[in-house]
């Protein structure tokens, strides 16, 4: 049973985010507090899992990324409930005479630091809950309910068409530069932020308007997905407003371009640097891998990324941990963490793209990096070449 169990780890940290949301005032640092105590103390302390186990009730894993939706638009009531004039459906009252916390006046008194932690603590817990849940499920094209929740769930971060451009434009020229979610050598994280964003926008347009000139379509039109995706958004905005007008927006755009953000910090890590021939086969050396226990199970083994370029479509519970592939600083909160320092990240990148080009490059795809390391900016990756 702990097989299946042990991928419920976020249904548990959401649930510790809506109570320490809910209980307001220090209690919300205090979730963050330990949020970030059990992913990055986790990977530390706790090591690999390389362990790639039978499930005879795939369903189960399933439904347990479907509850991925419910649990999101839950904890952004919780967070509507903080910023609204009133309280919304009683939930204040309900709490106090449920606990005996007096969870209005734990609101009024709640500081705006607290609400600026809450932002940070909400990009990366929707993030991690809806983003990376997402992007398992809309690679289940064969599945339309997982495909439709993964879209929602993508919707909450500005990012339902990232369905279109990760599953049809990402895994198509990944680690080339075609692909904008790939940041070559000398791109700094935060550049790379705002480049994927607009690029890979631009990308999902020009996919969709590619599949709807293919089937006779009117791109403007209810038939364009990323119309669709767009408008997914705008309800839920519409939704954060009515509950709490424009104070409750305010936030959850901001936590809504963190939560962004962070998806774009995740794609800066797993492929930076590396190359790849236009046109030529996905191999796993073409993605940057983890196995760190805690990190897999909160990300449902995203993190064994080299399997997951190689073979797209697998459900995530097949995918194997490729020890033996390129293999990232460390989990993925260390690395994320490391990539927001750019002189440490690229001090730390330079072995690692040294071993890459050394160990893994294919005869073409050295002389693709050092023509990197050349145009890199970076003076200690230039002498590389």
């Amino acid at each position: 049973m702990f097989k299946y169990l042990k991928f419920m780890s976020f249904h548990l940290m959401a649930l510790i985010a809506i109570v320490s949301i809910t209980l307001g005032e220090s209690y919300i640092s205090m979730g963050f507090a330990i949020w970030v105590a059990v992913y990055l103390g986790g990977d530390i302390l706790f090591g690999d899992d390389v362990h790639t186990p039978i499930y005879r009730f795939p369903a189960l894993l399933t439904w347990q990324l479907w509850l991925a939706l419910p649990l999101t638009v839950i904890l952004v009531f919780v967070c509507c409930w903080q910023f609204a004039s009133q309280d919304i459906g009683q939930y204040g009252a309900w709490i106090s005479s449920l606990t005996g916390y007096d969870a209005l006046q734990a609101r009024q008194n709640t500081s705006v630091f607290q609400y600026g932690v809450m932002v940070v603590y909400l990009g990366l817990v929707v993030g991690v809950m809806a983003t990376i849940t997402g992007h398992e499920l809309t690679h289940r094209t064969w599945d339309p309910v997982s495909l439709l929740i993964g879209r929602w769930l993508l919707a909450f971060s500005f990012d339902a068409n990232f369905a279109i451009e990760h599953v049809y434009g990402h895994h198509k020229y990944v680690s080339t530069l075609n692909d904008p979610a790939t940041a070559p050598r000398g791109r700094g994280v935060y550049a790379h932020i705002i480049i994927s964003t607009i690029k890979g926008n631009i990308s999902a347009w020009h996919i969709e308007q590619q599949r709807l000139m293919r089937k006779q379509l009117a791109v403007w039109s209810w038939h364009n997905k990323a119309l669709r995706g767009y408008a997914m958004s705008l309800v839920i905005m519409m939704w954060v407003f009515w509950l709490a007008g424009w104070q409750g927006l305010s936030f959850f755009v901001l936590m809504a371009l963190w939560a962004k953000a962070t998806l774009e910090i995740v794609n800066y890590m797993e492929h930076y640097g590396l190359v790849r021939e236009l046109n030529s086969p996905v191999k796993p050396h073409h993605s940057w891998n983890t196995n760190k226990r805690v990190s897999s199970w909160a990300m449902f083994n995203l993190t064994r990324h080299s399997h997951h370029h190689a073979q797209g479509q697998l459900p995530y519970h097949q995918l194997a941990p490729y020890p033996n592939a390129p293999q990232m600083i460390g989990g993925y909160l260390s690395t994320f963490v490391l990539t927001l320092i750019p002189p440490l990240w690229h001090r730390l990148m330079l072995p690692k793209l040294q071993h890459w080009d050394a160990h893994f490059a294919t005869p073409a795809e050295y002389q693709m990096a050092q023509q990197a390391n050349q145009k890199s900016g970076i003076a200690a990756y230039q002498t590389c070449a």
